[in-house]
C-alpha cells in the first residue's frame, strides 16, 4: 500500500473511531511506528488531523489535554531512558529548574538521595519525589494548582520564577517542531514554561518522539531557545538534523 493510500484509511478510521493511535494503525498495516508517525504529521499538516500523544485526533475534535497518569502511561519505556540520558546533563552542585511533565518526574526519582542541587519546580510530583533528599535544596514555586498537570501556575509562580536565575531548565513540552516551536494545550502553563525558559542558562529540553510535529494551543517558545533536545529513537534522522539547523544539540536515547 502506498502512503497517500494509508494515509486516505487511517484518515477513514480516525473519523469513524474517534480518535487513532499508532501501535494498532502499525500493527494493522503492517509497517514500522515511525511510518504511522509520519503519516499522522503529514495528515497533521493538511489540517486533516490533530496530532495527540500516541495517535490522533480528526480534525474539530475537541482536543483534550490528557491527565497524569495517561500521560505517564503513553511511552513509559522511552521516557524511562529520556530521563536516564537527561541526568547525565545535570551539575554535581548548582542550580536547577525542574518543569512539571512525567518525564521530569521521572528523572527527580533518578536523583541521588546525597544530591547537593538547588532544585526550583512547580511541579507537587517533582516535589514529592525529591522532598526526602537531605543534602538537596527544594524551592517550591507557588501559585493555582492545576489539578491536571498538579503544577502551580499564574501571577504568583511566575513573581517566584522572575527571581531565578539557574545553571539549567529541564523543560517538558506537549509538541515540538522547527516549525510549530514548543506547545501545550493551557495558556497558564506556557506562561510559567516561557519563565523557565528565561530563567536558566543552559536549557534540557525532554519529549518522547511521538510529539515531535504536534502543536497545541498555547505556544511557549521555540527550538532555538534550548540547548539540549533529549528524545527517543523515534525520531528520524532527517528529523533530529531539521532540529539541530535550528541549534539544539539532539541526543536519541
Amino acid at each position: 500500500m502506498y502512503a497517500p493510500e494509508r494515509q486516505q484509511e487511517i484518515l477513514r478510521l480516525a473519523q469513524k473511531q474517534g480518535r487513532v493511535d499508532v501501535p494498532t494503525l502499525a500493527e494493522d498495516f503492517g509497517v514500522t511506528q515511525e511510518t504511522i508517525r509520519r503519516d499522522l504529521s503529514a495528515l497533521d499538516r493538511a489540517g486533516l488531523l490533530h496530532r495527540v500523544h500516541g495517535g490522533a485526533l480528526p480534525a474539530g475534535a475537541l482536543h483534550l489535554e490528557p491527565g497524569l497518569a495517561e500521560r505517564d502511561s503513553t511511552a513509559a519505556t522511552e521516557k524511562e531512558r529520556i530521563a536516564k540520558a537527561a541526568l547525565d546533563l545535570l551539575p554535581a552542585e548548582g542550580s536547577v529548574i525542574l518543569d512539571a511533565g512525567t518525564t521530569v518526574s521521572r528523572l527527580a526519582g533518578l536523583l541521588p538521595a546525597d544530591s547537593r542541587l538547588t532544585v526550583v519546580t512547580n511541579a507537587l510530583p517533582v516535589a514529592a519525589r525529591l522532598a526526602d533528599h537531605p543534602g538537596l535544596t527544594l524551592h517550591l514555586v507557588g501559585g493555582r494548582l492545576r489539578h491536571r498537570t498538579q503544577a502551580a501556575v499564574d501571577a504568583w509562580a511566575l513573581r517566584d520564577l522572575a527571581d531565578v536565575h539557574a545553571d539549567v531548565a529541564v523543560i517538558a513540552t506537549n509538541g515540538f517542531s522547527p516549525e510549530g516551536g514548543l506547545s501545550t494545550p493551557d495558556l497558564a502553563e506556557a506562561a510559567v514554561k516561557r519563565a523557565m525558559l528565561a530563567g536558566a542558562r543552559r536549557v534540557v529540553l525532554v519529549a518522547d518522539s511521538s510529539k515531535y510535529g504536534a502543536r497545541h494551543f498555547a505556544r511557549f517558545g521555540s527550538l532555538d531557545q534550548v540547548d539540549v533536545l533529549v528524545t527517543d529513537t523515534g525520531l528520524t534522522d532527517e528529523q533530529a538534523a531539521g532540529i539541530e539547523n535550528h541549534g539544539p544539540e539532539v541526543i536519541r536515547a
